[in-house]
């Protein structure tokens, strides 16, 4: 059973945007923490740190 982590940047309202991460056997695993049956996004851990270097130098909404 994957052991899921809410992102440092989710704030606590309950209608936030939040992302939940968890290792997934060599892969990291994305998922919407209000949507938990909609599945999740599976990343190559250099592809998910692209994604957050990208995240982070253009902002979320980029």
């Amino acid at each position: 059973m994957p052991r899921w982590r809410k992102s440092s940047h989710s704030s606590g309202a309950a209608n936030s945007d939040c992302v939940e991460v968890a290792n997934l056997s060599g892969t990291v695993a994305i998922r919407d923490s209000k949507n938990l049956h909609a599945g999740h996004l599976a990343l190559t851990p250099g592809v998910f740190a692209n994604l957050l270097a990208r995240l982070k130098h253009n902002g979320p909404n980029a």
